[in-house]
């Protein structure tokens, strides 16, 4: 346990359970994320798991950086074309409907960069979810500069609920009692509490939209109430909302989330998210400006994360934690070719449907539109690794298969060679 007597002072409580527990997987001593203790308990109980693949067993020492070296190059440097490379990606796209950024980074004394309809822009859907870590990362530096450890603990043991910002998704969330060994997944209640650390993995392992607004309102609650926040009461917090004019309040909450990714040289119509992501955090806080992704500005902010340049070195590291695929993997990242593979994974899709023009019409297959978007970070065990940025908007159909199998025809392509 750790407990924060006030920013930057911590007392650090150990509790052993008999293991090492390193982050991702066996990381719950680390994060405090209970489903990690349950997957970790499996791993040494020699239970069989076939939810995930081998390369979903990754340990902390093992997670790095893969542009340290090239921290100091700008965008523009990484960002240039190799021609063949650029070929040999572009063959494989369809066309019409889809958009793609490629980096072969293996070596990163040798970048290879490919870019297909780069700059076409599509609705972000849930790989917005990124930005929102992003700007939680942005404020934790804020509120406490000189202290990686301070802002560990402080995602660990401060505990929010959900309120009405969590309510409203159909996605489920898994819940592991320790103590009974049982795990339930249900959607988000009202009631439910967890730590930050917890909000923020809900919303990025199972892509959780109430826990993404309750990680958007704790960042905006930060900025607003600096040191106050650690001890802040549920109550404050919901006078501040109230209390706040609703158009200071909208711009506020949109600012704090976008700007930091024009200071990674993102512009506002590479990448951009403009509201939360439930109904029901819209009682205080508006739309302003729409959402937009393009594969270039995706591809900008896994660069400036490989390179250590998002927030800091430490930040960036842990939101590449963050995104290391521990849970099912799902379109494009379902690939048998990368079962053996890191994966560090965002997936996010936004489709509608006109009955009138079919009534059959079905989920994430919009006829009109239908995005399906998928952002990865790949490492081979042969140390072929590689940046994938894929937006699609393919309608009638759903994309997922067709993300899957783009994925294996890339992994070939770039290991390879030729």
């Amino acid at each position: 346990m750790i407990r924060l007597t006030k920013i930057g002072i911590i007392t650090f409580i150990i509790l052993s359970f008999g293991f090492s527990i390193p982050y991702p997987i066996d990381g719950y001593e680390q994060t405090g994320i209970a489903r990690l203790y349950r997957l970790h308990k499996m791993q040494l109980d020699s239970i069989e798991n076939r939810r995930i693949p081998v390369g979903a067993y990754k340990k902390l020492a093992d997670i790095k950086l893969n542009l340290l070296e090239r921290q100091d190059d700008s965008l523009g440097q990484i960002l240039i074309e190799d021609e063949a490379f650029a070929k040999r990606m572009n063959r494989l796209f369809p066309g019409r409907g889809y958009s793609a950024t490629v980096l072969d980074m293996s070596n990163p004394d040798s970048l290879k960069y490919a870019a297909f309809r780069e700059n076409t822009g599509y609705q972000p859907g849930s790989v917005g979810k990124i930005a929102v870590l992003n700007a939680l990362f942005v404020q934790l530096q804020k509120l406490c500069p000189g202290s990686w450890e301070a802002r560990t603990a402080l995602l660990r043991n401060k505990r929010v609920s959900a309120r009405y910002w969590g309510t409203g998704d159909h996605h489920t969330i898994p819940i592991y009692d320790i103590e009974t060994d049982k795990l339930i997944k249900r959607r988000v209640r009202a009631s439910d509490e967890f730590s930050l650390y917890e909000w923020a993995d809900h919303m990025v392992s199972v892509s959780n939209n109430g826990a993404a607004s309750v990680v958007w309102r704790e960042a905006i609650l930060m900025a607003a109430f600096k040191e106050r926040y650690e001890n802040l009461t549920e109550e404050e917090a919901e006078n501040y909302f109230k209390e706040t004019p609703r158009d200071s309040l909208t711009d506020f909450a949109i600012n704090l989330v976008n700007e930091p990714l024009r200071e990674l040289g993102i512009t506002k119509d590479e990448w951009r998210l403009g509201k939360l992501f439930t109904g029901a955090a819209g009682r205080y806080v508006g739309r302003k400006g729409g959402s937009i992704g393009t594969p270039v500005g995706l591809m900008k902010y896994l660069i400036k994360l490989e390179q250590g340049n998002v927030v800091d070195a430490k930040s960036s590291l842990e939101i590449k934690r963050m995104l290391y695929l521990t849970d099912r993997r799902i379109r494009y990242a379902k690939s048998r070719r990368l079962d053996s593979a890191a994966v560090y994974f965002k997936s996010g899709s936004f489709y509608k449907c006109d009955r009138e023009k079919d009534p059959n019409c079905s989920s994430y297959a919009g006829n009109v539109f239908n995005y399906m978007n998928s952002v990865i970070i790949v490492e081979q065990p042969n140390n072929t690794k590689y940046i994938v940025c894929l937006m699609t908007n393919v309608l009638n159909k759903n994309s997922a298969g067709a993300h899957m199998y783009l994925a294996s025809k890339i992994d070939k392509a770039i290991q390879s060679k030729d």
